[in-house]
């Protein structure tokens, strides 16, 4: 359950319980602008219809295998479905949609999965 706050749905907290297979995500403010490696500014108005897009995954359901609270997924920007709560802006994913988890986990793996 995602608490955005303390209290009551009017004070302050929204309780959000993610379902099924979806994972809640929140990409980081910093998505928009940013530098070719040529050192060229590229704007947040010149967006690439297939980059993807790194997140922060806040909740995942009951049924994703994989993602864990605080891991950083990544996924296309086509296979998002964005929500804002309390002002702050989330997105929520199929786990089928997300190509791969950068995880800071020591499972026996590189904390990379594809």
């Amino acid at each position: 359950m995602l608490h955005t706050g303390s209290g009551a749905p009017g004070n302050g907290t929204l309780p959000i319980t993610v379902l099924a297979d979806r994972v809640l995500a929140r990409v980081p403010r910093g998505e928009g602008e940013r530098r070719s490696r040529a050192g060229i500014l590229i704007p947040a108005t010149a967006q690439l219809s297939k980059r993807l897009v790194w997140a922060t995954a806040v909740a995942v359901g009951p049924h994703v295998r994989t993602v864990k609270v605080g891991d950083t997924v990544l996924f296309g920007p086509e296979d998002r479905l964005e929500v804002e709560v309390q002002g702050e802006e989330y997105v929520i994913l199929r786990e089928r949609d997300i190509h791969a988890i950068a995880s800071e986990r020591v499972d026996g793996g590189t904390g990379l999965y594809l």
